[in-house]
């Protein structure tokens, strides 16, 4: 493979029903195949969607079409939440997605999408490629058959749309919210009921309700969904997600019978789209912001302190409880998550935190 084409699909990265046997048959003629990519997403849905199209297209670019990537969106024909076992199977190559779908496998996998009061964006990569995560992925996932990468991240995340107010941690008891992954845990230890309902379905379950509240993302992709036309209140920070990861998980198998720059092309596309997904909440997000504080009807909410205060004893409690749940490999994952962020908070504490504090002095510039 030209070098040039290796180059070009990496940069160009900076493009949901039942029965997996419903997909066609791979194609293979002549050197070339095309590979299924299952996601969790509706398809073209800003941000999520979009960009695993974009990490599609690159493989596809960078390969001149031997490796033909093909995007399957949420229900076409896998529903959302059967894309780990889909791909596990052999029924599709790949899929691409948050990885705290999966715990009920194991609760480990959350460590691999977002934790409450974990890692931000830029520290989740630095644990992945410089601190053990991958090798930790890599473990997790080979015990199901699925070599992992990161192929995106949404950034930091708000606190969610509310029907209704929430003053103190009382307001949560019997509140129903859609809130998956270790969010969720955190969220059924301070007396709220959490669904892990499907993005799809979300603004239906408010609009009936089936729940009172429901995280997503962020304000653009949250705008997208309409969650601002069946919920008022809007609340931050993003204490369940500060940073998450999207994940791109390939059959291994597959992967083991790639040729060495194959593979290459592949990890250096999800790198690149992983920076460039980044770049583009941040940007879009922003946009969607000035939106909302420009006149929808949104009433912005902070959490009050004490709300966040138990809310974070509550995920430090939830963190222990899988480091002490007698799986070695998830306490591994745990002690290992909880290490990195305890350097990441010192370091943060005078670099990036100190500065974002000071930059909310009042100055003129």
């Amino acid at each position: 493979m030209k070098r040039r084409h290796l180059i070009a699909g990496a940069a160009a990265a900076a493009g949901f029903a039942s029965g997996a046997s419903l997909l066609p048959a791979p194609a293979i003629a002549e050197g070339q195949r095309e590979l299924k990519l299952v996601t969790t997403w509706p398809r073209n849905f800003p941000g999520l969607g979009t960009g695993a199209q974009r990490f599609a297209n690159a493989v596809t670019r960078a390969t001149d079409g031997r490796l033909t990537v093909k995007v399957h969106a949420a229900g076409d024909p896998i529903p959302a939440f059967e894309a780990f076992d889909a791909v596990a199977r052999g029924d599709a190559d790949m899929y691409h997605g948050f990885e705290y779908f999966w715990q009920q496998r194991s609760r480990a996998f959350a460590f691999f999408a977002s934790v409450p009061f974990g890692l931000t964006a830029s520290e989740f990569a630095a644990w992945i490629h410089h601190g053990g995560g991958q090798d930790l992925w890599d473990e997790l996932s080979g015990r199901f058959g699925i070599k992992p990468l990161a192929c995106g991240n949404t950034g930091g995340q708000m606190g969610g749309w509310y029907t209704r107010e929430v003053f103190t941690v009382e307001d949560f008891q019997g509140l129903k919210m859609r809130m998956p992954g270790l969010g969720g845990a955190v969220m059924r230890k301070i007396g709220a009921e959490a669904l892990p309902i499907p993005g799809g379905r979300i603004v239906e379950a408010l609009r009936n309700g089936e729940i009172d509240a429901t995280e997503w993302v962020g304000p653009w992709n949250d705008l997208a969904l309409g969650l601002n036309e069946v919920a008022r209140f809007y609340y931050f920070p993003g204490f369940h997600e500060p940073g998450t990861s999207i994940a791109l998980g390939i059959n291994r198998a597959l992967w083991d019978g790639l040729q060495e720059s194959e593979r290459t092309v592949i990890a250096s596309a999800a790198a690149g789209e992983n920076a460039f997904s980044l770049s583009e909440f941040d940007a879009e997000n922003a946009k969607a912001l000035a939106r909302i504080r420009g006149g929808l009807g949104v009433s912005m909410r902070r959490y009050t302190d004490s709300i966040l205060t138990a809310v974070g004893n509550a995920a430090g409690e939830v963190v222990a409880e899988i480091t002490d749940s007698g799986d070695p490999l998830a306490r591994r994952v745990s002690d290992g998550f909880r290490d990195f962020r305890r350097k990441a908070l010192a370091w943060s504490s005078v670099s990036e935190q100190a500065f974002r504090n000071a930059r909310l002095l009042n100055f003129k510039y």
